[in-house]
């Protein structure tokens, strides 16, 4: 009883380090002017994403992890930069229009981007059994509720910066961008 208290433990707090990446990332996107349909959907979104790239690189193993790895965080972190780039140049900008806004193909970016990192655990992950699915389960749950926590203090951020909040926004996304790749 004692082990299997531990192992959930463990679990929840890797689900809890591993849905702060989404946490991170969501002040930044929370700080767009974004509805509260919208940030719904952007957590259930990513809770997916944070349940589906675990179980994929539990499907593919630790052989793939080496090569596999290195290019993932590369392309989080270059990901994550141009959103942030992109989020500073469009305040100094017309607001037309948005190279990566949080819907479609741009919700799919983001979600992918911050659920890398669940993918290299899964890659690791020596769970067996029920342990497997109760991880994975938890990965999304804690990454879509942080998600949500993150996109609300950021969009109540921006109701009280205004314009600035977005360059704030992109900013942080830039910052977090950049310790993925260092």
């Amino acid at each position: 009883m004692v082990a299997s208290i531990g192992e959930v433990v463990s679990i929840i707090c890797m689900a809890f380090a591993l849905g702060m990446d989404a946490f991170s990332v969501g002040l930044g996107i929370g700080m767009q002017a974004i509805r509260l349909k919208r940030i719904c959907l952007i957590g259930l979104v990513v809770g997916i994403f944070h349940m589906i790239m675990p179980f994929i690189g539990l499907l593919l193993g630790s052989i793939l992890s080496n090569k596999i790895e290195g290019i993932a965080i590369l392309a989080a972190g270059l990901l994550l930069c141009a959103i942030g780039c992109q989020m500073i140049l469009q305040t100094f900008w017309q607001k037309d229009t948005q190279i990566l806004a949080p819907v479609g193909f741009g919700l799919i970016m983001f979600a992918f981007s911050v659920s890398l990192d669940s993918f290299s655990i899964g890659l690791s992950l020596g769970l067996s059994g029920v342990a497997t699915v109760f991880a994975i389960l938890m990965f999304g749950l804690f990454s879509t509720v942080l998600t949500w926590l993150a996109l609300l203090i950021g969009r109540r951020t921006n109701h009280l910066l205004g314009t600035y909040s977005e360059l704030l926004g992109g900013v942080i996304l830039f910052g977090f961008g950049l310790h993925v790749l260092i």
